[in-house]
């Protein structure tokens, strides 16, 4: 009977991995179309709410002034970023540009939606890892101003601080950038993951403005999950299913299944 139940075991995990896998697959092709079939208010909602994203853990609330028309791609990034992105290709750039509660900040969010599959998204996600590009001032996205806006005056030399996502659950690039709304030029822009370090002791940390970009864009791509549907599997069905058709118990994996949903 041990020898069934380490059989039944192997062919519950076997079918449990293909479950994921699927279900993987299926939730990247479902975000490649979601530029044009989901609405742009999904994505980027007239206001934002962040609890918990602002400095020491305050509240933050973010209001849309402007969302830029949907296009190419290469206007919304620096050459050498452009250069490095072009290589998974564009099949949209949708962006937003946002203000905080006080309209002391403006933040430009984008998602990038690629042409590439899920190797090449993880090639991405891999390069700029190990090549730290999230963190070079000469790889920065561009802000999108608009006009009779609090963000008119947001222009690449008012970049402050920005955040790049690549993402490997979808052909998406998250990104956000961050500037003051009274038009400053900023000299040493600083990633949002320097910023926001305890002990910081920059202008964008002592502001709060990697508070801002890191927290908008993680807002943002929890709203790019959430439309597109997660990818993380869904074993119960599978797993009631086994039970009704195998004679052999199999596994107590509940747990396992509610990690992986939490780590997804």
């Amino acid at each position: 009977m041990l020898g069934l139940g380490l059989i039944g075991g192997a062919a519950a995990g076997s079918w449990l991995a293909e479950d994921h896998e699927s279900s993987a697959a299926q939730g990247f092709a479902a975000a490649a179309p979601a530029w044009h079939n989901v609405p742009v208010d999904t994505f980027f909602p007239p206001v934002v709410t962040g609890g918990g994203e602002g400095p020491g853990g305050a509240d933050r609330t973010w209001t849309r002034v402007a969302v830029a028309p949907d296009g190419g791609c290469a206007d919304g990034f620096d050459p050498l970023l452009w250069k490095v992105l072009a290589d998974a290709g564009c099949r949209r750039l949708l962006r937003a540009t946002y203000t905080d509660a006080t309209q002391s900040y403006v933040t430009t969010v984008g998602l990038l939606f690629t042409k590439a599959d899920p190797a090449g998204m993880s090639a991405l996600a891999t390069r700029f890892r190990t090549q730290h590009l999230a963190e070079r001032p000469d790889l920065m996205p561009r802000p999108y101003a608009a006009r009779n806006t609090p963000a008119a005056g947001f222009g690449d030399d008012q970049r402050a601080t920005w955040t790049i996502s690549v993402r490997t659950d979808a052909p998406v690039v998250v990104y956000a950038v961050s500037g003051w709304a009274d038009g400053r030029s900023v000299d040493t822009p600083q990633p949002a993951a320097d910023a926001v370090r305890a002990g910081a002791t920059t202008a964008q940390a002592q502001s709060g403005l990697g508070d801002e970009a890191r927290g908008l864009s993680g807002q943002i791509a929890r709203r790019l999950r959430r439309a597109v549907g997660s990818a993380a599997p869904n074993t119960t069905s599978a797993l009631n299913s086994m039970s009704a058709t195998n004679s052999v118990s199999a596994p107590d994996v509940t747990s396992a299944t509610n990690a992986t949903k939490r780590s997804s």
